[in-house]
């Protein structure tokens, strides 16, 4: 017999999970500094094969207006700035003998609308999903009570419970994404 706590507990991962994704989504989004994040899962060809980028070279930030990649093998280059090109990551790679940089532009106004719409966007998509877990162990404690497993007064504290966990989850999309539109509109 599981108890609401159980119920409310089993959704944590999953939210977790959701914020973790939003984190990683967020950091790709180019706001003017440079960060591996940018190209590190920039699919590469090579030889036949797909490969992300970070299987492939080291990726450095000398400068925060500049990543640096160096292959692990030189003739992964062409692959590599062919892959780079047609991602749009908003700089043209230039091929400096055995290594690769991207100088990144500054960023326009209208692109960094753009930016912090598509971040609002990736925001509403993570509140989505936390509705969909808070929807799914609801749907469980209503059948828990259905079935005389969840007490009436129970079923009450895990839907206050459960909100005030979506709450929680909510407020630190919410966080998340204002501190992204902030490194963007800086």
């Amino acid at each position: 017999m599981s108890t609401y706590q159980d119920i409310v507990n089993k959704i944590k991962p999953e939210l977790d999970k959701t914020i973790n994704f939003l984190e990683r989504e967020l950091a790709k989004i180019h706001t003017g500094r440079a960060t591996p994040a940018l190209v590190e899962d920039v699919v590469v060809d090579c030889f036949g094969q797909k490969f992300p980028l970070k299987q492939l070279a080291a990726i450095s930030i000398p400068e925060s207006k500049q990543i640096l990649i160096q292959p692990w093998d030189k003739s992964y280059i062409e692959g590599i700035v062919s892959a780079l090109e047609k991602t749009g990551v908003g700089a043209n790679p230039v091929v400096d003998k055995e290594v690769v940089r991207i100088t990144l532009p500054p960023l326009s106004e209208e692109y960094r609308r753009q930016l912090a719409h598509i971040i609002s966007e990736k925001q509403e998509e993570a509140k989505r999903t936390v509705r969909h877990w808070r929807e799914e162990a609801w749907k469980e404690v209503q059948d828990g009570f259905r079935e005389g497993e969840v007490r009436e007064d129970d079923k009450f504290r895990a839907k206050d419970d459960l909100q005030d966990l979506i709450d929680e989850y909510n407020k630190k999309i919410e966080e998340i994404g204002e501190r992204k539109k902030k490194e963007v509109t800086l």
